[in-house]
């Protein structure tokens, strides 16, 4: 099962990484100096992710 994981880097501050079903780490945070920050960081991936549309820059245009 995929999951946020949630811990405090060497500064202190709290991260969190996202790992897929694998393992894999897809991708992880900024530092936050409040858990509760990075709680609702995750709650506002959780509740966006699915809407988010895909901005492919690498696209030429004409």
């Amino acid at each position: 099962m995929a999951k946020f994981e949630l811990y405090k880097d060497k500064a202190g501050e709290f991260r969190f990484r996202y790992k897929a079903t694998n393992g894999e780490t897809m991708f992880a945070s900024e530092g936050y100096k409040a858990k509760a920050s990075a709680m609702k960081a995750i709650e506002s991936i959780q509740k966006n992710a699915a809407e988010a549309s895909i901005d492919d820059t690498t696209v030429a245009t004409a």
